[in-house]
């Protein structure tokens, strides 16, 4: 009777742990979805849709970025993230906190620049030198692009994948394109629905 009363009350209190953990989960969900949509975004014009990937128009746009001696998503997210995060969470002169834009971008070469967007009611001139040296303000000129969305988690499988999908469409439909790919990520690491992804590339 006593083993049998000790698990019964171990299976509660496993029960109540299980049940705070999955509350804990949907409040974070729901803060994280809220949240999505009160940051400022990389705005676009569609140009034209196709089945598998759209052209779109960007306008000239200003980043915070960082150059990273890694190379692939793997390597280089979470780095380029930490030091980019702590910039605008504070990590500069003025101590001064700066909004959270979406998406991150990510070069896809042989050594990876991460870029945040700085919000549009700044200029280079007002943003606070930032404490790290190596990250710098970057115009990014207008530019026509292709882009290409998948969901879920990314990594370096994935984004090649779809890099190579996107190249296979651009040229059955004879679009001429440069070599200056773009991975974009729209999610904070703790979100888990609703994911979205993006490799770009730069028209000619």
């Amino acid at each position: 009777m006593k083993i049998a009363k000790h698990l019964n009350t171990k299976m509660k209190i496993i029960l109540i742990l299980l049940g705070v953990v999955f509350i804990a989960f949907v409040v974070i969900q729901i803060f994280a979805f809220k949240s999505q949509s009160n940051i400022e975004t990389y705005s676009y014009v569609i140009k034209k849709k196709y089945s598998t990937f759209e052209i779109r128009n960007y306008k000239e746009t200003l980043f915070t970025s960082v150059k990273l001696s890694t190379s692939g998503y793997k390597n280089s997210s979470s780095k380029g993230f930490s030091i980019l995060a702590g910039y605008i969470f504070g990590g500069n002169e003025r101590k001064e906190k700066i909004s959270m834009t979406t998406p991150v971008a990510m070069t896809l070469e042989d050594s990876i620049t991460m870029m945040f967007m700085v919000p549009k009611d700044l200029k280079k001139e007002m943003l606070p030198k930032p404490n790290q040296s190596n990250i710098e303000f970057k115009k990014e000129p207008a530019k026509t692009v292709a882009a290409i969305s998948f969901k879920g988690w990314a990594n370096d499988k994935k984004i090649d994948k779809y890099k190579q999908k996107l190249k296979v469409a651009l040229d059955a439909e004879g679009i001429a394109y440069t070599n200056r790919f773009y991975f974009l990520g729209y999610n904070a690491p703790y979100e888990v629905f609703n994911r979205k992804n993006e490799i770009i590339v730069e028209l000619q």
